[in-house]
């Protein structure tokens, strides 16, 4: 999807390559950050008849489908005679959370084969404008999808920290009926917060890359043969 990342800098662009590292170990960051995290909240719960606090817990974690994640209570204890399992989160972020990491994968995984085809034909994309122009295009378009993904996944990271904050005690039942109801804590989401850095540094190093790319197409180089008309080169006479 994104040639640019594979292809090779010509002499007059030495950084090209220097981003193309760049590329590869900030899409690693991106999905690795946020596919990878796993948290919790819990809740304070303390019964009309006990005096006693007991902890009830909802696990969640990407792709964020908070709307199927139950609380649970701990293991053999009946907290305040309520089912807790038939509670669970508000909303679902798997859309976003997916697009993200699922472009950032697909960003990966191409670099790494077309870095192949870099090593193997290297003077096939120095020759052929086509090539050039093509890299240009999906790089731009690559550019524009991680400002598109990574706008998407830090608005749902927002309301994935409503959802699993302190308004959760707001939205239980049990919790404004018939016991009492104190939010405890959530796992911090510094690692959620590092994706969205990594997704919006994706887009610019991208940026970077267009422009490097953009040097080598036909729109910034003269062709071939305007090139030697511009050297001084005299046509052939056009006959006798």
């Amino acid at each position: 999807m994104i040639l640019s990342c594979s292809f090779p800098s010509t002499p007059q662009h030495p950084f090209k390559k220097d981003l193309v590292r760049l590329n590869v170990i900030a899409s690693i960051f991106a999905f690795a950050t946020c596919g990878g995290f796993k948290g919790k909240t819990e809740i304070q719960v303390s019964c009309p008849k006990t005096p006693e606090n007991r902890t009830i817990t909802a696990a969640f974690g990407y792709p964020f489908r908070l709307n199927q994640v139950a609380f649970q209570a701990p293991p053999g204890v009946n907290v305040c005679d309520v089912e807790w399992r038939d509670h669970v989160l508000i909303g679902d972020y798997s859309s976003s959370a997916q697009f993200y990491v699922t472009f950032a994968v697909f960003v990966f995984l191409y670099c790494m084969a077309a870095l192949l085809l870099y090593l193997g034909y290297t003077s096939l994309y120095r020759d052929s404008r086509k090539l050039t122009m093509t890299d240009f295009v999906i790089t731009l378009v690559a550019t524009f999808l991680w400002l598109v993904s990574t706008s998407a996944w830090a608005k749902a990271l927002t309301d994935i920290k409503i959802a699993t904050g302190p308004n959760i005690v707001r939205e239980l039942g049990p919790c404004n009926q018939r016991v009492t109801c104190h939010f405890g804590s959530v796992t911090s989401m510094g690692s959620l917060n590092v994706s969205v850095i990594f997704g919006f540094l994706n887009m610019i190093l991208w940026g970077g890359n267009a422009w490097f790319v953009y040097k080598e197409t036909s729109l910034h180089s003269p062709s071939n043969t305007s090139a030697s008309h511009g050297q001084g080169g005299v046509p052939p006479p056009s006959g006798i």
